[in-house]
């Protein structure tokens, strides 16, 4: 196995994981705790009315699998043309502590402006790394 693919199987498991702290957090809120007064389960599961960490938990799972998946595609594609370097393995090593950082970050509230934004541009650098290793080949 490539360390790519070693950190994009780190990656993967990450994502397959997040649905957890929100499972948690719509689990645990005591019925008459949504800001609207309504039990959370006896509505409809809308994010938009959790605890502000659930909401986050909820938005920080989706933001992974929006960057995991072109650099997951890219990493296969990278493997597949025999395409391995210094950069793609640093860009893809990088590329899992930004989005642990960012999934950690953003569900405990402590990634705010302006270093939330910063970590997401980070990852997309990462996968600009990839992919300029790819066509440069």
């Amino acid at each position: 196995m490539t360390p790519e693919l070693w950190w994009m199987t780190w990656t993967a498991i990450l994502a397959g994981s997040l649905w957890i702290p929100y499972i948690v957090g719509i689990n645990t809120a005591a019925p008459g705790t949504w800001p609207d007064g309504t039990d959370p389960f006896r509505t409809p599961m809308d994010p938009n009315l959790q605890r502000p960490w659930v909401r986050r938990a909820f938005r920080a799972h989706l933001n992974l699998l929006e960057q995991f998946l072109p650099m997951l595609a890219l990493v296969l594609i990278a493997h597949a043309a025999g395409i391995s370097n210094g950069a793609t393995v640093w860009a893809t090593g990088v590329f899992f502590a930004l989005r642990l950082a960012h999934a950690a970050g953003m569900i405990t509230g402590v990634a705010r402006m302006p270093l939330r934004p910063i970590i997401f541009v980070s990852g997309w650098v990462c996968i600009l790394v990839v992919a300029g290793a790819i066509l440069l080949a």
